[in-house]
């Protein structure tokens, strides 16, 4: 893996403001990451349950803390599965998460 790719990792909190109103904020770190292609095994098997994997997001373990949201390359994303490999590919692949995700309009998280 070379992680030659930023991501943008977005946590959303909710507040009120003087009105009582709920407003919802935008935490971000971005990170560096690699990029993979979704199986055909795994968009099927996905699409059968309503969902739509895209695209498939490796991350270092330390740097990911359930964020549901991502951005990358100006797309946002929404983590479907988070996934540890069970049995590493090569040391490289130890400390590693895959964040399954599917696509969302900008407008569409709140």
């Amino acid at each position: 893996m070379t992680f030659d790719y930023e991501l943008t990792l977005i946590k959303l909190t909710y507040a009120e403001n003087d009105m009582g109103d709920s407003i919802s904020n935008e935490e971000r770190i971005t990170i560096l990451c690699d990029v993979l292609s979704v199986t055909r095994a795994e968009h099927y098997q996905a699409a059968s349950h309503g969902m739509k994997p895209e695209i498939v997001f490796i991350v270092n373990q330390y740097d990911y803390s359930k964020q549901t949201i991502v951005e990358f390359e100006g797309n946002k994303y929404r983590v479907i599965r988070d996934y540890k490999p069970k049995k590493a590919k090569g040391l490289e692949d130890f400390e590693t998460i895959e964040l399954v995700c599917e696509g969302v309009g900008n407008n569409a998280i709140s």
